[in-house]
This record gives C-alpha cells, structure tokens and sequence, in this order.
C-alpha cells in the first residue's frame, strides 16, 4: 500500500494550509477525532459521536469475514448465480464499485445494484434475473427507505407467485440496522439471512462494515487483501501531526481550497478505476455540502476534453502506475495552473487504502469548513415533497398540473416563462449563473449506457457554451448523494431535469406478499422528480425540466442539436 499524496501548484495557498495544520496540532484535533470528540465539528453533538463508528470499522470488520465468507460459500452451493442487491445511497454505491471494478472471479457470483424505480429499470431487472437462481440482497440502514422497500415488496410478491412462500423466503437476504422495520418484515417473511449493520455507522462511510461486506463477499473479492490495505491506511490516519497524516493534510487541502473558492474538486481516474468516483462524489458532496458550503466533485473520463483555465477549481487525480493518458491529462491541469493532488495505485485491490483515506480526509474537511460532515439535513426535504405528491396523486390520481412554457411534438420544456424554443428556455436559465456557478443535469429516465453516453454529451456541450462546469446523475440515486449539496451549498447550482413517459409501468404492491397497490413505479418516479423541483424552487435554485414524450436518448439527441 502507499498513501503518499503529491501535489502541485499550492503555492497561493500554501500559508493557509500551513496555519490550518499548526491548528490541527496545537488543538490536538487528529488525536480528539480519533477518541470521538464531537466537538472537533460542531459543540453540540447533533448525529456526530454516534456516527464516528467507520473509524474502528476495518479492524472491527476482522471477525466478521468468516461469517461473510460462509455465506457466500451458502448461497453458491444453493445454486445461485446472481445477487440483485436492492438499496439506495451508501447502501448501494460501495457494492456497486465493487461490482464493476473488480466483477465477480470464476467461482463468484455475478452482482447488480438496483437503485433506479424507472419502471423499465426494474422491469429488466425482473425480466433477466433467472427466477429460483438470483438471490435478492435487501440493503437499508433505516430500513424505511422508500425505493427499497418497494423493491422488496415488488420482487418478493413476483417470486413468492412464481415460486411459492418458503423459496422465496429462501431467496431473500437483508442488511440493516437493528430494530429497524426491514428486520422485522424479514424475520416475519422468513428470510434467509438477516446482517445488522452498525449504528453507530452512517450510510456512505459504511463501506467496511456488513454494507459493503456481504456484498464483497458475495462476489468473490479478497476481502483479508481488501481489509489489509485499510488498515494501513487506518494507521498512517492515526499520526498526530497533521503534517504527517495523509488523511488529516488531503483534508485540510480540499477545506482551506475550497474556503478560497476553490470549491470544486475535478476528479481524473485511471479507466479501470473509473467508478470508484461514483462512491466518492456521493461522499464528498453530501457530507460537505451543507450551511452554506459545499465541495462539488466533477468525476470526469481521463479523456474528456480540457476545460478553461478556472479559478474555481482543483484537480484530483487517482490513477494506476503507468497510465499515459491519465498523466496527460494531469500535465494539462497543472499547465492550466490548477492546484493538482495525485495519488499512484500499483493494484486495484489498493482501493482498500482509499476507501478510508477519503472518509478520514472528508471528516477533516467537515472541521475546516466547520460543518457536520456526518448529517443530511436537506436530504429529508426531497422526501417529504415526494411522499406528499404521492399523497396527492393516491387520491386524485393525478399529480398537480404543469404548464409548460414550450412544446412541440417529441419533447416539451418547463422553465420560468414563456419561450419561442428550446434555445431561448435555455438562455433564461444559463443567465441564473452566478459567480462560481455550475449546472446539474438530473436524469430521472432509465439507466442505461446510451442514455449516460447522451447525458455525457448534452452536459460536455453545456459546459462549452458557458464556461461553467456541469455534472449529471440519474435520479433518484442522486438525491441521495449530491442532492443534499444541491439544497445545501451557496446556492450556486442551476439545475436541468429530464423526465420521460413510461411505456410499460408496473405496480408496486402493497405489501411483500403482494395483494393491493396504491401507486406503481413510474408514480413513484414522477413523484420523485416534482418532489425535488418543489424543494429546489423552495431554496431559490432555479429548475428547468424537459419532459420527453418519446425515446430520452433520442430526445437528449435532439435537444443538442437544436441547443448547439
């Protein structure tokens, strides 16, 4: 393992940084973290000291491959050969790099997350998984997240119709906290195997707990590799002086630079290191993006195009020895004059390592900014609006009517006023910008690589027509992550949001045995996206929506070409 961290072009920030890890030192603020101090953040203990339990996480984490490994070895020999592992947030996004990065070995199991409630997402989960041989993964912490437990009740009724109760009880797993709801449902339905998370653990730094675990364990990852590599980093973490730390001093680089504008963290991957971004933007933007503040990440392709010189912005670069084109790309940003860290992995497997580099470096950043890295206070906001507008749309069967402002046969735009095209909305939402600003693109349309292609494009075209940065996600796994940071920060973000029709919807039963439904998931969807753009407007960010009434990818197609 190495940690070693380097870093270019800090010369303007270089006594800041300075100043802030004498504080560090002088306050014995790494020690305090270390013996959960709440008030290294704020001084009243709000959700603080009971969520410090990831520092302890990896050796805690020792114990408990055993069991891990025994039920992987469980469910191979029960003739599994898939695991749909339905969850949302940090209960998903660790599984999911997981999955993509490291796959499943010869004698693993193949792993998809599910954390879209598209109908058609979960439409083609229903339609690909072999019935008798996917073991259904149900992951919360709260156990009352409500895309997972309509994942539960959805596929849980589909395989006890198909298969009877007791193999689909037989079929179904959960992790969750202790006492939560979804322990008591599964206990009820008879599941499998029910792991407890830890409390004292919040969502997205759950990665070494039974969260990310299980999971890893299912696939066939070498968990005591994995293990071993954090725990080095837990010990290079442990150094008093701030100087010293790796964790402590890329922590108080990423708060003092964005305290000095630069807000916004650019992060360059290595290809086969490309979707450890997803668990990383999801830890950082939520956890800083709050009070007013807020660290932006922009996870980008080493072969995305090289923006303007910006004073808003920092590169990170983490990449495996020998990548050329990563290289590229970072001499480019330094030539820029961007401040540059970079960190060298010789293996994959070294993502162990910076799993807990980056919780460790995000808590430290919380204490720079002087916030609480560890709540999500805007988070609810989203949800109270979906579940109203669901409240509604079950009783009248419809949801509040939107006028929109444009419209023409395949598409139909929603903006402030009334336009003469797609260009003219577009122009009256790019003159919200304020100094600093970026644009989010929020996709509440089907996964799929062609629509992340589409996305990839329409946002690279933004971004060169105004000079300000663009990100995109799908919804509604973003508002989980980086909506917080969207209702949390200054209030620097413009915001794009795409819905579509649903050609084929399906319903979401009542309860696991199935029976009645109130709502079905393109309901669900729909209520999702009107839920944030009502809690947007509430925080005065400005929202634009177009709604496709065909194919999306066609659409965003289209929308480019008549945008640019």
């Amino acid at each position: 393992m190495s940690l070693s961290i380097s870093a270019s072009n800090l010369e303007p920030y270089g006594e800041a940084i300075s100043r802030e890890q004498l504080r560090f030192d002088r306050d014995g603020i790494i020690g305090r973290i270390w013996k959960h101090d709440p008030t290294v953040w704020k001084t009243e203990d709000v959700e603080i000291s009971n969520r410090l339990g990831w520092l302890e996480a990896p050796a805690a984490a020792v114990p408990f491959l055993e069991e891990a490994e025994s039920f992987a070895a469980e469910i191979k020999n029960a003739c599994f050969s898939r695991v749909l592992l339905c969850g949302m947030g940090g209960s998903s996004l660790a599984p999911e790099v997981f999955s993509r990065i490291f796959g499943p070995p010869e004698d693993g199991l193949s792993l998809e997350v599910l954390d879209s409630t598209d109908p058609a997402a979960v439409l083609r989960c229903a339609r690909t998984l072999p019935e008798g041989k996917t073991l259904f993964l149900i992951s919360s912490k709260s156990g009352t997240t409500l895309e997972t437990a309509s994942f539960m009740n959805y596929f849980h009724a589909r395989t006890r119709e198909r298969l009877g109760p007791a193999p689909a009880a037989a079929s179904f797993a959960a992790i969750t906290d202790p006492g939560s709801f979804l322990e008591s449902e599964a206990r009820r339905l008879g599941f499998r195997r029910i792991f407890p998370g830890n409390p004292d653990i919040g969502g997205r730094f759950s990665v070494f707990s039974p969260f990310g675990l299980v999971p890893a364990a299912l696939l066939g990852l070498p968990l005591r590799a994995f293990l071993s590599e954090a725990r080095e980093a837990v010990g290079t973490c442990r150094r008093l002086r701030a100087g010293e730390n790796p964790g402590a001093n890329l922590g108080i680089i990423l708060g003092t630079l964005a305290r000095a504008g630069r807000d916004k963290a650019v992060f360059l991957m290595s290809a086969p290191l490309q979707d450890f971004g997803a668990w990383v933007e999801q830890l950082l933007a939520e956890s800083t993006g709050k009070e007013g503040q807020g660290i932006l990440p922009i996870v980008r392709p080493t072969a995305a195009p090289s923006s303007q010189p910006a004073g808003d912005r920092l590169t990170v670069a983490i990449g495996l020895a020998g990548d050329a084109a990563l290289a590229e790309s970072v001499n480019k940003a330094r030539e820029r004059g961007e401040p540059v860290i970079s960190m060298t992995l010789e293996d994959p497997i070294e993502l162990g390592a910076q799993f807990f580099l980056w919780e460790f470096a995000t808590a430290v950043a919380g204490t720079v900014l002087g916030i609480n890295p560890f709540d999500q206070p805007n988070v609810a906001l989203s949800k109270k609006k979906t579940e109203a507008a669901l409240n509604v749309f079950m009783k009248s069967r419809t949801f509040p009517e939107e006028s929109s402002t444009w419209e023409e046969e395949t598409l139909a735009f929603y903006g402030e006023k009334r336009e003469v095209g797609l260009r003219s909305g577009f122009r009256t939402l790019f003159n919200k910008f304020r100094d600093g600003g970026y644009a989010a693109i929020q996709a509440f349309l089907p996964p799929s690589p062609e629509t992340t292609e589409a996305l990839r494009t329409l946002a690279g075209r933004i971004e060169t027509r105004t000079g300000r940065p663009v990100v995109f996600d799908y919804g509604p796994r973003f508002l989980h992550s980086t909506g917080q940071l969207h209702k949390g920060d200054g209030g620097a973000g413009i915001f794009i949001q795409l819905t579509g029709v649903h050609p084929k919807d399906t319903a979401v039963p009542s309860s696991p045995e199935g029976g009645g439904s109130a709502y079905s998931f393109g309901n669900l969807i729909d209520a999702q996206a009107l839920g944030d753009r009502q809690a947007l407007r509430e925080k005065g960010r400005p929202v634009a929506r177009i709604h496709f009434k065909r194919d999306p990818v066609e659409g965003i197609s289209k929308a480019v070409e008549r945008l640019f």
